[in-house]
């Protein structure tokens, strides 16, 4: 079961969708905080999900409850918590919202987790992905 995960950022609209089309995506899962700011252009939740179905027929699901806290995710990005603290304190929201009790892992066959991180490295589309393939060993991550 492949589960992949990209960001927006650094990436246009056509290198954003056809990546996704490449990779045979079915579900674009959404686990940002922030879905509608303006500043995410092509990937406000409204239009994203719009441009998935029409451009690649894909699926959008919103997931909320992998999203990290308002309180985490400015504190990282105001250099208050550092990476390590925010891997942390982000798998300990995880656990204590029991992410694991009420998945259906079914969702994540050729899904693809979205955030807005360029990269995977210090994102927590990584961590999510991890969490639930160390609870499900048939997931295989990929970072597109």
């Amino acid at each position: 079961m492949k589960l992949f995960t990209i960001g927006f950022t650094k990436k246009s609209a056509e290198d954003f969708f056809e990546i996704l089309k490449k990779n045979r995506v079915k579900r674009l899962i959404d686990i940002r905080l922030n879905t509608k700011s303006q500043l995410a252009g092509f990937a406000k939740q409204n239009d994203l999900k719009y441009f998935l179905e029409q451009i690649g027929n894909i699926e959008y699901q919103y997931m909320a409850n992998l999203a990290p806290t308002k309180e985490l995710l400015v504190g990282y990005q105001e250099k208050r918590v550092s990476w390590d603290q925010y891997e942390k304190e982000y798998i300990a929201i995880l656990d204590k919202r029991e992410i694991l009790s009420s998945i259906d892992y079914s969702i994540f066959e050729n899904a693809c987790f979205l955030c807005s991180e360029s990269v995977a490295k210090q994102c927590h589309r990584r961590l999510a992905a991890e969490y639930i393939a160390k609870a499900n060993k048939a997931i295989e991550i990929i970072h597109l």
